[in-house]
């Protein structure tokens, strides 16, 4: 039986949620009704839809069997994404086989946050979540397909796919993951050469070569960001196969278990006995389950705002005081750098997400009684995979014993009783914060503000030596509003560096910082954010904040309210963000966006 807790929060999102969700599922009902689309096709478009199809035309135009769309993120410059250039020959090979067909319906954008960090193309990477979105829903709106399947990794282009899937929620969907790179240079020497450079202790040189020994192949970049949680989160809510999130690419086992998963969505259409549409399936109870699993983790803080954005498409209303709420009954069992410094290697060879969803499970903390595309509960994905001497997928119990109690451990044993992250209220809006990597003592910093308009200028302040004090770095008008809410991670090396002189240093932004949140206390994503006069717009160098993550809060003092509110905002010339690498074409999205705890989403 789930947590008392956990099913008094459910219970609330079904209410919130129930007209929204209500008419989602009414929609679902109507578009399966019809039976599949192709079949009401007229000749010519159906044509259109067969004729460059080689040695499947036949049976696409005669037969009965389903048809299977694929959806790719595929290109070959991001390592996460290049595995898949291979996959569609395999899920055609494995549609084959079970008498049915495959087609790529179309590819989706990809971006790396980890080539933009920094850059002015990093102001389109939030927004590239919706294209994904839009992208997915043009692949899908051909109606040719009885299932898809869905090729992504990282950090937007999952939950682009998910919204995207969501618009065709009468068709099951199955996510299959490339996988992670191996291990290369450790995370937490990466990070040492990063915080070297911004010392001007070494040079450029000698930073590219950590870096390139770190990022050294093809999948996802091994530390535990937004990539890898979102591979953690499809395992957990249902969408991917038991165990199939941390395979290494281009490895048997990886093959196998992408055509399992492409036979696997076959098996669920509404052509057999086992019909799954994907919007019966991601419920308020998989979505509980996927905050749940993003603070027993530490995962990636930008899904504050994506699993709303993900659930909004389901008709389901999700906040962030169901997030903290959650986190409250949630222990940390999982120690992944930044948290750590092991890679999701070791996580995955310590146990894995079998061992986290058993531990999850008995301790009353997860949601049993959901539908995932394996079939039953989730006491299903309690397993972890392996190949038999047919080179065939076979499933075996997961440990029943962590591998590594540095990086993995037990619901009896966590590293800390509440879960990795927390929502923070105050008079200077709402925001949240990452304590997972953040040393216990500096849970609560109370230092004058520094404010910024830029990274940038933060770096400059750095550069000439005028940061060498205690304060909280405000660096403002970096929301969706105004920029499109980038990541903010060249502020983390300078931040760091400050904090181990023993200096107190803080962070508060409306920007993003995403799940490479480190050790420095950082109040990210504040909302109302200051491009719309949110109360951040304020403050002035000088003002004494204080960030406290024990008791949630994030205030300003000794100022009386008079005061407070005779203040004039703050203005920033925004312009120079709004043009150039393609941002004028984004003027729309960031007029459409709405608040970071809506899920900044244009829908």
């Amino acid at each position: 039986m789930v947590q008392a807790r956990i099913a008094e929060v459910t219970e609330r999102i079904a209410r919130r949620s129930h007209d929204a969700r209500s008419a989602y599922l009414d929609r679902i009902v109507k578009a399966t009704e019809q039976g599949p689309a192709r079949r009401r096709l007229g000749c010519a478009n159906f044509a259109h839809g067969f004729a460059a199809c080689g040695i499947d035309k036949g049976a696409l135009r005669e037969g009965e069997g389903p048809n299977l769309a694929i959806v790719t993120s595929y290109n070959d410059m991001l390592s996460a994404h290049q595995p898949f250039e291979r996959f569609p020959d395999l899920i055609r090979q494995a549609a084959r086989s079970v008498g049915g067909t495959a087609q790529v319906a179309g590819g989706v954008p990809a971006m790396c946050d980890g080539v933009t960090q920094g850059e002015a193309g990093m102001e389109l990477s939030l927004f590239s979540r919706d294209v994904i979105a839009l992208s997915t829903a043009v692949a899908l709106s051909h109606q040719m397909f009885d299932a898809a399947v869905f090729l992504g990794v990282c950090d937007k282009i999952v939950p682009g796919l998910v919204i995207g899937a969501l618009s065709f929620g009468h068709l099951p969907a199955v996510f299959i993951p490339a996988g992670p790179m191996t291990s290369g240079l450790p995370n937490d020497e990466k990070a040492k050469a990063r915080q070297l450079y911004a010392e001007g202790k070494v040079g450029r040189d000698a930073l590219l070569e950590a870096e390139a020994k770190s990022y050294h192949g093809p999948g996802t970049c091994t530390f535990y960001g937004t990539a890898n949680t979102n591979q953690m989160l499809m395992e957990i809510m249902g969408l991917h196969l038991p165990g199939s999130s941390f395979v290494n690419p281009n490895t048997p086992l990886r093959d196998a278990l992408t055509i399992e998963a492409a036979k696997r969505a076959l098996a669920i259409t509404a052509l057999g006995n086992e019909f799954l549409p994907v919007g019966r399936l991601l419920d308020e109870r998989a979505f509980v389950n996927g905050v749940i699993g993003l603070h027993a983790t530490g995962g990636s803080t930008n899904h504050t705002i994506h699993l709303i954005a993900m659930a909004h498409a389901a008709g389901i209303t999700l906040t962030w005081d169901d997030f903290s709420d959650l986190a409250e009954v949630t222990p940390l069992l999982c120690r992944v750098y930044p948290n750590g410094k092991a890679d999701v290697n070791h996580f995955h060879a310590a146990g894995g997400t079998g061992f986290l969803i058993r531990e999850l499970l008995g301790a009353g903390l997860l949601h049993d009684d959901v539908a995932t595309i394996w079939g039953g509960g989730l006491d299903r994905y309690t397993v972890e995979p392996g190949l038999d001497g047919n080179g065939e997928v076979v499933w075996r119990d997961a440990a029943t014993a962590s591998g590594d109690t540095t990086v993995l451990r037990g619901a009896a044993e966590p590293f800390q009783a509440t879960g990795g992250l927390r929502v923070l209220d105050g008079d200077l809006g709402r925001a949240v914060i990452k304590t997972s990597a953040v040393a216990p003592e500096r849970h609560v910093i109370e230092a004058p503000a520094k404010v910024f308009h830029s990274q940038e200028e933060l770096q400059a302040a750095f550069r000439a030596g005028a940061l060498d004090q205690d304060f909280i770095a405000v660096v403002r008008f970096q929301g969706p509003k105004a920029n499109g809410m980038p990541e903010l991670h060249k502020l983390m090396p300078p931040l760091g560096a400050l904090q181990d002189r023993g200096r107190k240093v803080a962070l508060v932004t409306d920007g993003r910082l995403s799940g490479a949140s480190g050790k420095v206390p950082a109040a990210i994503h504040v909302t109302p954010e200051a491009a719309v006069g949110g109360p951040i717009a304020k403050l002035r160098d000088g003002d004494i904040l204080r960030l406290d993550a024990v008791t949630g809060r994030l205030e300003i003092r000794g100022i009386d309210a008079e005061e407070w509110a005779a203040r004039a905002d703050a203005t920033a010339d925004l312009a120079p963000s709004h043009v150039g690498v393609g941002r004028e074409l984004f003027a729309a999205f960031r007029h459409a966006a709405g608040r970071a705890d809506a899920g900044a989403s244009i829908f």
